[in-house]
């Protein structure tokens, strides 16, 4: 069994060198790359101001953080639910440099991210398969006809699972799946609050619609003129 977790985090600013802190985790659960409909989803409390470019990007305000946990509240069911998986990740150096500030802030020797699980940086690979390309999340939704069209703001979890369609479909695989709207038993307090979740639709068979007698008929009249012009040669009659 393969276990996978795409992950995404949301920041109050880009810098972590200069103290900014992870304000929102989401994450979704595939094995054997299916989604299962498991979920880890957390706003954080990040005890500092947000700034004003981070805002604009996520909209999550100091005052919806205001009540809710900081990280080392939530480190332990967090660390549960991603240890020993492989984690996908959009620009992973990013996320996993500010996951690894937050843990040292919970435990100053607590091993790093890379130790506990393997990382896919998805960024990093659209690059290698699309060079000289776009390939911010956004690009790749457009490039692979994933549906991002329920992403007015950047959401954590909503980013994780629009990120896992684009993984399989960039890599080959299955999209489809069973990600359903049930809360998790791993944290998932403030999942919906800004209404931003994604809806999944159940993909449906393209239906087969056959041609009637009189459109077949037309279609073979059509041919013979084909033929007429065309010295008696008609691909369409040779196959």
């Amino acid at each position: 069994m393969k276990r996978q977790v795409v992950l995404d985090t949301e920041t109050t600013g880009l810098e972590v060198s200069q103290g900014h802190r992870i304000i929102e985790i989401g994450c979704v659960e595939l094995v054997n790359r299916r989604l299962t409909g498991r979920h880890f989803h957390q706003y954080i409390q990040p005890e500092r101001d947000i700034d004003a470019g981070a805002l604009a990007v996520h909209g999550i305000t100091p005052e919806f953080l205001a009540d809710k946990p900081i990280f080392a509240r939530i480190a332990r069911d967090f660390l549960a639910f991603i240890e020993g998986a492989e984690l996908i990740i959009h620009n992973a150096p990013f996320d996993v440099g500010f996951i690894d500030a937050e843990l040292a802030r919970f435990d100053r020797d607590h091993p790093s991210t890379a130790t506990l699980c393997s990382i896919v940086d998805t960024l990093t690979l659209a690059r290698s398969k699309h060079p000289g390309q776009r390939n911010s999340l956004d690009a790749l939704c457009q490039r692979y006809h994933v549906d991002n069209a329920s992403r007015t703001l950047h959401g954590a979890l909503l980013d994780a699972e629009i990120l896992a369609d684009v993984f399989l479909t960039m890599t080959g695989g299955q999209t489809s799946l069973g990600l359903h709207d049930e809360q998790s038993e791993a944290g998932s307090s403030g999942s919906g609050v800004r209404g931003i979740r994604r809806l999944r639709s159940d993909r449906k068979a393209v239906p087969v619609i056959t041609a009637t007698a009189q459109e077949l008929d037309r279609h073979e009249n059509r041919l013979d003129q084909i033929a007429t012009h065309s010295g008696g040669t008609v691909l369409w009659r040779e196959h």
